[in-house]
């Protein structure tokens, strides 16, 4: 696989893995939430973990592309976290303000 493809495989997965905790209510994707719904800081957990995955998968693609890993900073690891939260920006947005609109715009038009 050559670096540019590697790159649009991690930005691709970086993606899809910021939005998963806000876009299922099990917790760990496996088991079923009970009550009202998964808490938020389970969501932010779920979040943590999915980072340090990512982070995991972009060392092996290094690794696999470039024969060594590169030492990194603590800036950038600041701004890799901050990539991240980005990328996980439109889940937090579907779970906490336009999908509870959604539902009210629904209720109107069928009333």
């Amino acid at each position: 696989m050559s670096t540019g493809a590697a790159i649009v495989v991690l930005l691709l997965l970086a993606v899809l893995a910021a939005n998963l905790p806000w876009a299922t209510e099990r917790i760990a994707f496996v088991w079923p939430a009970r009550g009202r719904g998964k808490r938020e800081w389970i969501r932010l957990l779920e979040w943590g973990v999915m980072f340090v995955l990512i982070v995991l998968a972009g060392a092996g693609l290094e690794y696999r592309t470039q024969g060594e890993l590169q030492s990194q900073g603590w800036e950038f690891w600041v701004i890799a976290l901050c990539l991240f939260a980005v990328f996980a920006m439109p889940g937090f947005i579907y779970r906490h303000d336009l999908r509870r609109r959604l539902r009210r715009r629904r209720r109107r038009s069928s009333a």
